[in-house]
């Protein structure tokens, strides 16, 4: 698969990861947060706004991949 072909699917990957996430995360917390504490919300909010990263630098590192042939040619 050509690296532009890679960046056009890791693109929509991405958008669809992030509202599948965000909405995840909004569930979570609406069901659990409101009788936690203070410390525990600071908590998961900070752990939520930076999980969604591990997904999303799999998939960058997935679309940078050079080429095949450019790989064969360097090789």
């Amino acid at each position: 698969m050509k690296q532009r072909t890679r960046k056009f699917f890791g693109v929509i990957l991405v958008l669809i990861w992030m509202i599948f996430y965000a909405l995840l995360a909004m569930t979570i917390a609406v069901a659990k947060l409101p009788e936690a504490s203070r410390l525990f919300e600071l908590v998961y909010y900070a752990l939520a706004g930076l999980l969604w990263t591990i997904p999303v630098a799999i998939i960058i590192k997935w679309m940078a991949k050079p080429d095949e042939e450019a790989a064969d040619a360097e090789g």
